[in-house]
């Protein structure tokens, strides 16, 4: 077993390779931001100008401490620039200074690079040498560091200039260190991985391999529990600190004339949920909907969905836990749950809108998505007729393939919303408000050109403030039979099926039809919870532990499938 060594527990900061006395991840813009509008990292003495802008998308990746934010954007255009001021390194030699970032370039053409440069005066500019290294055959984000040429001045200017009129590029993540010439220990690549991927909070790894140690005592100092390899007696290995998932890692190293840090976010040990799912966002109210282990955040915006302590009303279902709201532009928030590629599938939630002022656009608000996320695929859509609203039905992102409910509502009323797919006809559907218990009928049906293979989660989307209202959604259940019960005509896919009696007072309950094939069968409360699942034997099924209620009954025989109702007294 690897030796364990002294840890310093303290209240750490981000940091990166080297003593960071700078650093600017961009901030989060919901959208294209112009740069005088952005909301950066940094704000004064730090000064921040250009004709480049701040977007979302494409964000950083693939480099130890990518802060998957916004990032700045220079389009093909050879005037866009990138202007940093006010960055005090006069405490530091020039000698040690370093400057690095992360570069997106659309294309690996080794020509038209960004043009990267520095200013002690604001006017006369000295141009940097930097390569840039990216992986075969694709534009990617990689990690540039400049370890020469940046001046110690009480005033730093920083420029990022386009020089291509066919290029595009993205920077985030500047930073500036200082590093000893002098320090010969050096930090690589930091690893992290997951110990466990379950429904609680589990530990991870940070693995930091390393090089020209044993010449120095060094002091690691973390919040984390460290182990591996110790660089005061081990020239070359790997150190192995462990952290709790969701704790962002940051590492420091000091000894001789060296100060060096790793940094980076937690990765997310979270497994994909179990069907059904039911969901009655039971969190701390005004908590980030993707700080549950149910769910994680698949785009960053401005704004988060967050929970609630309140709960939305239907008459049938017994509202539990809270709720969660969101409006405008913000984060994507997906719950994922084991794929779904056969029969038929439902999502079901209670909805309001609670105000729709400068709302004048339509958009779609909760999706179901494949297992390669895509959103072209299953989406409620919603926008405003004069003072009410609506919804609509659409598997792709064109607004000339929705179909849109005649249904109008008013802000403030509470809708129960079905979305079901049913693979074997290839069919989108929606229902609105289905009774409890009762009859339903589809609003709205959808046959997408391209048939949809599979699902495997659940997102609900922000957009922008013109777009999507302000909203609340409750009581979330995921399922391969409804919370409510369909039409008559759903009842008949099995020849001659009879299930009596019903309502059952007593404990045995009798399953026949023409062919009285074998069958087996599935029973849901109201929550979509399964509380029985078995094959029928000599027409009957024992629900000696089932309490009076109402129940949803899925029956499955030669390869057909029916579902009916049941009321237990």
């Amino acid at each position: 077993m690897k030796k364990l060594y002294t840890l310093l527990l303290i209240a750490v900061c981000t940091l990166s390779f080297g003593q960071v006395f700078y650093s600017e991840n961009m901030g989060t813009p919901g959208g294209t931001t112009a740069i005088a509008a952005n909301t950066f990292q940094n704000t004064s003495p730090i000064l921040y100008s250009g004709t480049a802008d701040v977007r979302a998308s494409t964000v950083s990746s693939g480099y130890t401490g990518a802060s998957a934010g916004g990032n700045v954007y220079f389009a093909s255009n050879t005037t866009n620039f990138f202007l940093i001021e006010g960055i005090n390194t006069s405490a530091y030699n020039t000698a040690d200074l370093q400057l690095s970032f992360g570069h997106h370039k659309n294309t690996t053409a080794g020509n038209n690079e960004l043009i990267v440069e520095v200013s002690t005066n604001g006017t006369t500019f000295t141009p940097l040498t930097y390569s840039r290294t990216t992986g075969a055959g694709t534009a990617n984000w990689t990690l540039i560091t400049i370890t020469s040429g940046i001046p110690s001045t009480n005033n730093l200017r920083i420029r990022f200039t386009q020089s291509s009129a066919t290029t595009q590029f993205r920077i985030d993540d500047v930073k500036l260190n200082s590093v000893s010439a002098s320090c010969t220990l050096s930090l690589g690549t930091a690893v992290t991985a997951c110990l466990a991927s379950t429904s609680a909070l589990d530990n991870y790894t940070v693995t930091i391999p390393y090089t020209g140690g044993a010449n120095a005592t060094y002091t690691i100092t973390t919040s984390g529990t460290v182990s591996g390899d110790n660089p005061t007696s081990v020239a070359a290995g790997n150190i192995v600190v462990t952290f709790t998932e969701g704790t962002a890692y940051s590492v420091t190293i000091t000894g001789g004339t060296c100060n060096l840090n790793a940094s980076g976010a937690s990765p997310e040990c979270k497994i994909p949920n179990t069907l059904p799912f039911s969901e009655p966002f039971n969190y701390t109210a005004s908590s980030a909907l993707s700080s549950s282990q149910k769910w994680t955040n698949i785009s960053l915006g401005s704004d988060e969905i967050l929970a609630t302590a309140s709960n939305l009303t239907y008459t049938g279902i017994t509202s539990t836990g809270g709720s969660i709201t969101f409006a405008g532009t913000g984060s994507d928030t997906k719950a994922p749950f084991t794929t779904v590629n056969s029969d038929v599938i439902y999502a079901s939630f209670l909805s309001s809108v609670t105000d729709i002022t400068g709302v004048t656009g339509v958009s779609y608000f909760a999706i179901l998505s494949d297992v390669s996320n895509s959103f072209t695929t299953a989406r409620i859509w919603i926008k405003n007729d004069g003072t009410q609203y609506q919804y609509g039905l659409s598997p792709t992102t064109s607004a000339a393939d929705i179909v849109w409910s005649t249904n109008l509502y008013n802000v403030g009323t509470t809708q129960y919303l079905v979305l079901r797919h049913n693979f074997s006809s290839n069919t989108l559907s929606l229902f609105e408000n289905p009774t409890i218990g009762g009859t339903a009928s589809s609003t709205v049906n959808v046959t997408p050109t391209v048939a949809i293979t599979n699902f495997a989660g659940f997102v609900l989307r922000q957009e922008s403030a013109t777009t999507t209202p302000v909203m609340i959604i409750d009581e979330l259940t995921i399922n391969t039979v409804p919370n409510f019960t369909l039409s008559s005509s759903s009842f008949n896919s099995i020849e001659g099926l009879s299930m009596y009696p019903n309502p059952l007072k007593g404990n045995t309950l009798f399953i026949t039809s023409a062919t009285n094939a074998d069958m087996s069968v599935q029973i849901f409360d109201l929550l979509g919870k399964e509380v029985i699942k078995t094959n029928v034997i000599n027409n009957t099924i024992n629900v000696t532990n089932l309490q009076a209620g109402v129940y949803v009954v899925k029956i499955t025989e030669e390869g057909k499938t029916a579902t009916r109702k049941l009321v237990i007294q």
